[in-house]
């Protein structure tokens, strides 16, 4: 068995960026950034008012009104000294204003005004530029977030290059299984663990595909895993473990696969292999629902970010101070299944499900954490500080 990051870096090292295609900004949202882009105009592209008021050529007493201007109505003209222009909120400040004097600081009679003794200090004019300049960039990579998409839009950029969606083929291997929907006979279950695998590759911006249940037989097998040919990621529930049914190894042998590895220090998920499929990424998680969900939090999911180009880093982790007392750790990594609690001194408290069974899916339903216990950690008190890997957020 290797330890888990040992496995993560070689998980890594058989993966490459993908291509970069451009996509209408409207389509963008979620897709991952891999060029900087350049603004193509100041913001705001001129000097605007930022409050309704009237802008003025010197302080008066009193100012001569000789004209108004509107967001996208400009004053077609030159402040004198003495004169002023009605003003709205966004609108291009006149020639020859020097400032922008808010409503209730002013006094209006007939086409004048006389401004307040005690008005506001400031001038109220949002410079030419002031959020951004023609020029500035928005940093790649990054995944486009919808504040991003406002930010690219007001740069005036209609398309983006962004990274290809990564093909994902998703397999579940096992006589026992029958899918969702299905009258399963008393010794069969319902295939669960790949749909939530499905559902994380979509949240990572990439196209899961649900093959058929691949049965316990070379044949059924082989002619499933032909189906994803295409994919640039295969991913197996199953079957990766050494009894006589587990087939997953002997086949991919027989299709030329490139192993990484197999086995880790790791619980729970230790029957875990990584390799090559033709040009695909290859990752055989193990059968147990809870051990492949985990498993593909830990090793899937990073690299299909890498993939995307973000980067080749394992997921966030943070700090939490345990809310009970635990015993010593094995000889593997454990990533209980937790949940987090309010604390104090800025950091969560954090409480380990009393049952870890690899195969408790209503467990790590009501789990937001797992909880990282090293190999053979000594016992930690309660209050003890410990790290843990969301479950809710990226």
């Amino acid at each position: 068995m290797i330890p888990v990051e040992d496995a993560l870096a070689r998980v890594f090292a058989l993966v490459s960026a993908l291509e970069v295609e451009p996509v209408p900004l409207a389509e963008a949202d979620g897709r991952v950034l891999r060029a900087p882009l350049a603004a193509r105009r100041d913001q705001p592209p001129c000097d605007v008012s930022a409050m309704d008021g009237y802008a003025v050529n010197g302080t008066g007493p009193r100012l001569r009104v000789v004209g108004a201007a509107a967001a996208g109505v400009p004053f077609d003209g030159t402040l004198a000294p003495g004169e002023a222009a009605r003003i709205f909120t966004g609108a291009q400040v006149p020639r020859g204003a020097d400032r922008v004097v808010i409503q209730e600081d002013v006094k209006v009679d007939g086409d004048c005004i006389d401004i307040k003794e005690d008005c506001a200090p400031g001038t109220y004019i949002r410079p030419r530029g002031g959020d951004f300049a023609s020029g500035d960039t928005l940093a790649a990579p990054r995944r486009l977030r919808p504040v991003d998409l406002a930010l690219l839009a007001a740069m005036n950029l209609a398309e983006v290059p962004v990274s290809r969606r990564p093909r994902v083929a998703l397999v579940a291997t096992g006589d026992e299984l029958v899918m969702p929907g299905e009258v399963p006979r008393a010794d069969q279950i319902v295939a669960s663990s790949v749909f939530a695998l499905a559902a994380m590759v979509r949240a990572e911006g990439g196209v899961a595909h649900v093959l058929p249940i691949a049965r316990d037989n070379r044949d059924s097998l082989r002619s499933v895993l032909e189906l994803a040919r295409d994919a640039d990621m295969v991913v197996t529930t199953g079957g990766a473990s050494v009894g006589d049914h587990d087939l997953v190894r002997p086949v991919l042998a027989e299709l030329d696969a490139s192993p990484a590895f197999y086995k880790i220090a790791m619980r729970p998920g230790k029957p875990l292999m990584a390799g090559r499929l033709g040009r695909a990424v290859m990752l055989g998680l193990p059968g147990n629902p809870v051990s492949s969900i985990v498993c593909g939090h830990l090793f899937m999911v990073p690299a299909l970010r890498a993939m995307l180009g973000l980067g080749a880093w394992p997921r966030a982790s943070a700090t939490a101070r345990l809310a009970c007392d635990l015993g010593a750790n094995g000889p593997r990594d454990h990533y209980m299944r937790a949940r987090l609690l309010p604390g104090d001194a800025g950091l969560p408290g954090i409480e380990p499900f009393a049952r870890q069974d690899s195969a408790l899916v209503s467990v790590l339903a009501e789990a937001d954490a797992l909880l990282v216990r090293p190999a053979r950690a000594a016992p930690a008190p309660r209050g003890t500080p410990v790290r843990y890997i969301p479950l809710q957020a990226s």
